[in-house]
Formats: structure tokens, sequence, C-alpha cells
């Protein structure tokens, strides 16, 4: 069934981006919005995942039989609700900064049993797969902040050190082509193709953006996780592969999370 779902979703969002008569300059942005009008209300495919997760969270499992729901996420054990808007944060059972990922990763060790590194390999589908339980968990928890402000924390002094050494990864430039995350993402009015290009450093261009993520990606039928879209960044600027769930993930995510500080959000959203 739900390959089926997948299956007409994409069928139908082609059939939006290949209409006639939209100019090119428009065209992902006016198929998606095609795509959304008839998929209406509540029908982001991203919600399968989202009950997936649900699930995942819920059923005792790992090594120690154990579910999820003793996981604090900075609200509480088990509580879900605005967690996403607040991440990343310090944690001080783990005396880090930790994202939602790297912070799941850490209850699935720590309260199931899973091999942390294990499920970090496999955290990430392959286009024509099932969500993997990463990218499930990811959706359902982000789903229960839709609405909440984001409100990342910078009181703790490592929150504070995570800021600033994110503002340098942002700006390091290098590789073969001598890009960094700023070369894109720190000017304002720029695009690649059809794909706008947003000002990160501009506090309601990086909220937007920022709010948005994870995504559905309709073009890879997937759910996709802020780790990949940093690390699929990486890859497009032809820079060492950014290891899933390492410190310099976490550090870029916090700078772009208190730059969107005030934001609203609004993900799991729907992207081309």
């Amino acid at each position: 069934m739900k390959r089926k779902i997948l299956s007409l979703s994409l069928f139908m969002v082609g059939a939006c981006l290949a209409s006639p008569g939209v100019h090119a300059q428009g065209t992902t942005e006016d198929g998606l919005a095609q795509y959304r009008e008839m998929l209406g209300e509540g029908g982001n495919p991203a919600e399968l995942t989202e009950m997936e997760g649900e699930e995942l969270w819920h059923e005792q499992r790992g090594p120690k039989n154990a579910s999820l729901e003793a996981c604090d996420l900075g609200q509480g054990p088990g509580v879900i609700e605005h967690a996403y808007a607040q991440l990343p944060r310090y944690f001080e059972d783990a005396d880090q900064v930790m994202d939602l990922e790297s912070r799941l990763l850490y209850c699935m060790e720590t309260l199931q049993g899973f091999d942390a590194q294990e499920q970090a390999d496999k955290a990430i589908s392959g286009g024509a797969d099932y969500a993997s339980d990463m990218e499930s968990l990811v959706a359902y928890v982000v789903a229960a902040s839709r609405g909440s402000e984001i409100q990342v924390p910078q009181a703790h002094a490592q929150e504070k050190a995570s800021y600033q050494r994110g503002e340098k990864i942002f700006y390091f430039r290098g590789g073969p082509y001598d890009f960094s995350c700023s070369s894109c993402h720190a000017v304002t009015g720029q695009r690649i193709r059809l794909q706008d290009l947003p000002n990160l450093n501009e506090p309601e261009l990086a909220q937007k953006a920022y709010s948005s993520w994870p995504a559905y990606r309709v073009s890879q039928g997937s759910l996709r996780t802020m780790q990949w879209r940093l690390k699929d960044c990486f890859r497009q600027q032809r820079m060492p592969v950014l290891k899933y769930g390492s410190q310099a993930s976490i550090d870029l995510t916090t700078y772009l999370a208190v730059n969107a500080n005030g934001g609203t959000m609004d993900a799991p959203s729907l992207k081309r």
C-alpha cells in the first residue's frame, strides 16, 4: 500500500512539473503548489513515515528489549512536544551538545542496547527503500514541534562553543572548487538552476529555510533529515564526506538553528 501511495505521489508531481504553460523559472515551485493542492490538507507523504516512527518510539526493541519512551530530548523523559524546536542543546548526561539524530542514537544505545555506529551506518535510506528507523523516528519527533517557536538555547558554554565552531565551518572554504556553505547561503537573491539559495544569515530567510527541514523529497520518494541535508551540501561542494552524527555536523546545525531562532517550525515539509 505504501509503495502504491508513493508511486502515485511521484506520478502526480511529475505531471505537475511537466505541465505546459509554466515559465521555466517558476516550474518547480508552481508544480509543488499544484501537487500540494491535489493532495489536500494532511496529504504530505511524510505522514506515513511519522506513523512508522510513532510505532518505533513505543516498541520494545534491541538487546535490552526497551522502548524509547524514557528518552529525554530536552523536555523530560518521553516528551517530544516542542523538543525539535529547541535542538541542538547541551545534555548533561552525555556532557555534549547534541542534535536530534545524535541524541536518538545515544538513546538507542543507552536505553535499547543498539550499537550507535551500526544505527548511524544505516540511518539514511536508499532512494527505492522504505524509510530507515532513524528517518521514521525523526519524522515522528519533528512533527510534534510543528507550530512551535524555534528556541535553540545558547546559555551553556558548550552551546556557545558549538555555535562558534559551526560558524567557522559555514565560512570554511575548501575542496577542488574552493567552496563553502557561505558561497551559496550568505548572499541574498542567489539561485542555482531553479533552486532558490536562501541567505542563512538573514533571520527571516534563515527561519523560513530551517523551519522546513526535515522534509519529504518528492524526487526521491523519501523523507530526508537535517543530517542528510548537510551531507548532501558537502557532496555538492565536492568536500570530504560529512560523517553522520559527527561533532562538525552538530555544530553546523547549531549555527543554522540559532540563526533561525524566533521562527515557527513547519516540518516535515514537502520539497521537490
